[in-house]
């Protein structure tokens, strides 16, 4: 008599949710780096804006080798989606992917606590995405199956939308921001208006060609409707201007030393790649600003928080690229309006 066929048993339906876990982790950490990625290169954050986002995006450690970390979590993910799907063959390398991923992780994280001080929401999710990953792919005893076929291209099809959503969504063009229509002063201008002044409250970033466009002009028609307004800048350094956040800086650790109109002058003057935190500090020193106490406002968290509540302050009100300036009460938005137009305006806050 043939002696019965001995057949593996069937992993259990416990073990058989590993691989389908680990799968969807994966697909997690996609959609939050490809979110986090679209914030960084988008004209304006769509996914994660003010607060911890803004200065963890703000920091040297956003662009390792000037490669958006982002970018590297992107990679990492769609290998760690790959190892998934080819089952057990690649089971020594999801491990290798899982360690990797648990050490950058925990990497970041520390990064974020302990020298950033700030917390990014979508780096957080890829962060602990990596690190169930890990978990997950040192799971003991388990058979990953080889995913073929049309279970493979569903792997492809829902690691393609993963990326692909948050990078269209987050897509858009740089500056022509939509003011609120019809609606009343928004309460950030309102506050800055005094009677009998000419106010311009200037949402600005000193890296954005068309905030810089926008200076001149109004330079221009200040000068030729013979007024003397006062200007108050709203900080908007946008994440995808490398050195927007350190302008801002600079500015508000001059204007600190009642500098902040020359300081203004000199940023929107100097070369973007001179923008730079030796770049602006050079700057400082021309306006014979006191250099230690420049350092200090401008490395000061309280400053980084500030400009983080002013981004706030211009999300609120719906404005969402750059730039936006209000003469009063009337909105200029984008840099489209002509010097006269400007000018017109300045002479009717002024009241002749």
């Amino acid at each position: 008599m043939a002696a019965p066929t001995v057949r593996p048993a069937a992993p259990s339906s416990a073990i058989a949710l590993v691989p389908i876990a680990s799968l969807l982790v994966a697909l997690v950490g996609l959609a939050a780096s490809a979110a986090s990625l679209a914030d960084m290169l988008a004209p304006a954050p769509a996914f994660c804006a003010a607060g911890g986002c803004a200065t963890v995006r703000a920091s040297a450690w956003a662009k390792p080798l000037g490669i958006p970390l982002p970018a590297l979590g992107l990679a990492f993910f769609t290998a760690a989606a790959a190892a998934v799907a080819l089952g057990d063959r690649a089971r020594w390398a999801r491990r290798g992917l899982g360690l990797a991923g648990a050490a950058g992780a925990l990497g970041f994280i520390a990064l974020q606590a302990f020298v950033i001080g700030a917390w990014c929401h979508l780096c957080l999710v890829a962060d602990v995405a990596g690190l169930a990953y890990a978990a997950l792919a040192w799971a003991g005893g388990t058979s990953w199956p080889t995913l073929r076929g049309g279970r493979g291209a569903l792997v492809l099809g829902a690691a393609a939308v993963a990326v692909a959503t948050p990078l269209l969504l987050g897509s858009g063009d740089e500056p022509t921001m939509v003011a609120p229509s019809g609606a009343a002063l928004p309460e950030v201008v309102a506050r800055e208006q005094r009677p009998g002044e000419v106010v311009i409250v200037d949402f600005i970033d000193f890296q954005c060609p068309h905030c810089r466009d926008f200076h001149h002009k109004l330079t221009e028609a200040i000068a030729k409707a013979g007024v003397t307004p006062r200007v108050v800048r709203k900080m908007v350094p946008l994440p995808s201007h490398t050195y927007a956040m350190t302008a801002a800086l600079a500015y508000r650790a001059a204007e600190a030393q009642g500098k902040g109109d020359a300081m203004a002058e000199k940023l929107i003057a100097q070369p973007v790649d001179g923008l730079t935190a030796p770049g602006c500090e050079k700057l400082a020193a021309e306006l014979g600003l006191d250099l230690a106490r420049f350092r200090a406002d401008a490395a000061a968290p309280e400053q980084v928080k500030a400009i983080e509540a002013e981004i706030a302050e211009a999300r609120a009100i719906g404005l969402r690229a750059l730039p936006t300036v209000y003469i009063n009460d009337q909105p200029f938005v984008g840099a489209a309006a002509s010097v006269g137009e400007l000018a017109r305006a300045l002479t009717r806050a002024a009241g002749r």
